[in-house]
Parts: structure tokens; sequence; C-alpha cells
């Protein structure tokens, strides 16, 4: 799978390896893509952007929010607003919904995914109703920090071959590597979906 959060170029320059190296080039590339696939599993969202339109359907349950000005139905990211195709219905009857906006107000315009679908002083429907939407899922363009931690993150599974126990030589010795890695976490954790109970 492609659509890793950094180039190899980029993290070849990072572990200071010459671009004539190519010698290391699978390694690093499984960790570039492990890593960028480890901040799409703990964000429960990925940063890039479907080159096409994919549908998908969803339950009203636990997903609609009641505002005063109307029902917002919590959508998984939404990175553009091209192919954007919204329906209720279920089975094989499926009527196209037009009376809604995107939420939050100007996403795309400031690089943030559309998280929601907003009927104006209206309703989604009933519990046993379902949405289908099709769109291009995930956000407009990777987040630098989303990039920066990915090529950490890359940096520090490429030179764990080197420590299989966890310890790593230092100037002062052995040291044991932490579980997870603060500078990562900082950048990461403000894109976390936050769960519900």
């Amino acid at each position: 799978m492609a659509n890793e959060y950094g180039t190899l170029a980029t993290l070849r320059e990072r572990m200071n390896i010459p671009t004539s190296d190519t010698t290391r080039d699978a390694l690093l590339t499984s960790a570039l893509a492990a890593a960028s696939r480890g901040i799409d599993r703990t964000t429960s969202r990925r940063f890039w952007l479907d080159e096409t339109p994919v549908t998908r359907t969803f339950r009203l349950r636990d997903r609609v929010v009641r505002e005063d000005d109307g029902d917002l139905f919590l959508t998984d990211d939404i990175g553009s607003t091209t192919g954007l195709l919204v329906e209720t219905g279920g089975g094989a009857s499926w009527s196209t919904v037009t009376g809604y906006e995107t939420s939050p107000d100007n996403a795309l315009a400031d690089g943030q995914p559309i998280t929601g679908l907003l009927r104006v002083l209206g309703t989604w429907g009933t519990a046993t109703t379902r949405v289908r939407v099709t769109a291009r899922w995930g956000w407009p363009a990777v987040p630098d920090d989303i990039t920066e931690a990915a090529l950490i993150q890359a940096g520090r599974l490429y030179k764990r071959k080197d420590s299989p126990e966890g310890l790593m030589g230092g100037d002062w010795g052995a040291i044991r590597l932490s579980r997870r890695d603060p500078d990562v976490w900082t950048l990461i954790e403000p894109f976390i979906l936050p769960g519900f109970a």
C-alpha cells in the first residue's frame, strides 16, 4: 500500500544516507509504511485522499447531533466536495439529499476535512434510516505535523533493527527505548478522534 506520509528521499536525507546508496531502500520504505499506518490506527483516521469518490453507507444511530439549526450527521473525514453525493434510504431505494451544509464551516479552505453534514432546520430521518455518502474520503492534504511524525517514527523503526531487545547503545552506555516517542505523540495527539462511550 502506498500513501505514506513522507518520502523515501526525505527519510534517506534525515538518516544521513547518500542518495547513491539504495541498498537500504527496502527497509526504509517498509519503516515509512509502518509508521504511516501506525499513525492511521492511533488517530482512527487517515490523512491521504481517495483519488476517486467511494461510496460508504452509515446507520444514523450514534451519528446524529441535534443542533439549534438542524441535525448534524457525523461522517468520516471527507477531503473534497468533488463527486460528493448524499442519499438516504435502504436496500434498492435511495433518494438524493440536497438540503444540507457541510460542517465545520470553511473546513476545506482551512485545510481540514468535512466531518459532518447539517440538515438545516431538518432531520436525517429515524433510527432505521441509512445514509449513503459517495465522497473522496480522507484529508485535503497531509498535515505537516503528520508528515513530521511519520518521518520521526520511520527513522525510529529503521534503527530498531539494531536494538532487538529494546536497548540502544549511546555515549553513556545502553539505554532502553521508550515505548512511545514523546515527539511523535505530541505531533499526532491533536488529530486523534475521540471515542464515544
